[in-house]
């Protein structure tokens, strides 16, 4: 059997379910490439008091964990909540077609946190990731989401890719809003990051204003493009000014 287990946004934010879980099993996992962890491994093996091993994209995606689950119990730890990724989902059909048992057990996502912001969350839209750019390849297309969300006055989520850093990501914002065809007009954003655990920050102001504070956002963080905003969520988001 395959246990899929959400580790919530913090070292301490797995279930006592999980923990429960992770006892029982003989060979637990940890899914290493959607985030940027903001706790160490060895923190973590000293919460769930067993090694982890880490397992890259090219080794979940193979069959290695259908395989494995067909004669014993294994646990397969995920940051935030298990199901997050397409790729966590195609992981659970694949166990499902090869009729290998499956259980999530949850914990609290990126999604659970963005409350913190004071933006209504029936008020976001359609969630895109930015890419890290190369030299021969600059992706504009996580912008579509955000033009497409801005017609309907919805918030954007902006995720980042793992090996994003802050300086990069904001110049490339910067960059495909300038030079991209969308029609999208971003004014002010707001810049969240570590959400959910102790050193949890949020920002909001002009984009321009954030290149003076950006040592003090770390990984993993995440932008939003607010949208039509009710009073009372200007009222929340003002109290994060830069």
């Amino acid at each position: 059997m395959l246990y899929i287990i959400g580790l919530g946004l913090n070292v301490k934010g797995i279930s006592r379910e999980g923990l429960e879980v992770i006892k029982k099993c003989s060979k637990i996992y940890l899914e290493n490439y959607t985030v940027e962890f903001p706790y160490s491994l060895k923190e973590l093996e000293k919460v769930v008091g067993k090694k982890i091993i880490e397992l890259n994209r090219d080794e979940v995606e193979s069959e290695k964990l259908v395989k494995e689950a067909k004669g014993k119990d294994i646990v397969l730890l995920i940051y935030g909540s298990p199901l997050f990724a397409t790729t966590h989902m195609s992981l659970v059909n694949d166990c499902k077609k090869s009729r290998i048992k499956v259980k999530n057990i949850f914990s609290a996502g990126i999604f659970d946190a963005l409350g913190e912001t004071g933006l209504q969350l029936y008020k976001f839209g359609k969630i895109s990731s930015m890419p890290k750019w190369e030299k021969s390849y600059e992706p504009y297309s996580f912008l579509e989401f955000v033009e497409q969300n801005q017609i309907i006055e919805a918030h954007s989520l902006i995720l980042m890719d793992i090996c994003l850093d802050f300086k990069d990501a904001l110049e490339q914002l910067e960059k495909a809003v300038e030079k991209e065809s969308y029609d999208i007009k971003i004014d002010k954003i707001l810049v969240c990051s570590k959400l959910g655990s102790e050193k949890a920050k949020i920002f909001y102001g002009d984009v321009k204003k954030f290149k003076g504070i950006g040592k003090k956002i770390k990984a993993p963080f995440c932008f939003i493009i607010p949208g039509k905003m009710h009073f009372m969520e200007e009222e929340v988001v003002r109290g994060f000014g830069v």
